[in-house]
């Protein structure tokens, strides 16, 4: 709930998280739309593997400001 008054850019380290579903992916896309009205984007950093997957199946970190941190292999 806090990301959602933010009142800049909002970071969502993932890099702990190991199963999620499309109702995550949903949340985030609503937050994404909510921040960039207010000129502001979502940076997702440090997802798992399977994480990844589901962000770029479902097309997450291709919506207008959202930000992909990928961390090297």
């Amino acid at each position: 709930m806090r990301a959602f008054r933010a009142q800049a850019d909002v970071t969502v380290d993932l890099s702990e998280l190991h199963f999620a579903d499309t109702s995550l992916i949903v949340d985030l896309a609503v937050l994404s739309r909510r921040l960039r009205r207010h000129g502001w984007a979502i940076l997702l950093r440090g997802a798992q593997p399977q994480i990844l997957a589901l962000i770029e199946m479902v097309g997450l970190d291709r919506l207008p400001g959202v930000r992909l941190e990928i961390a090297p292999a």
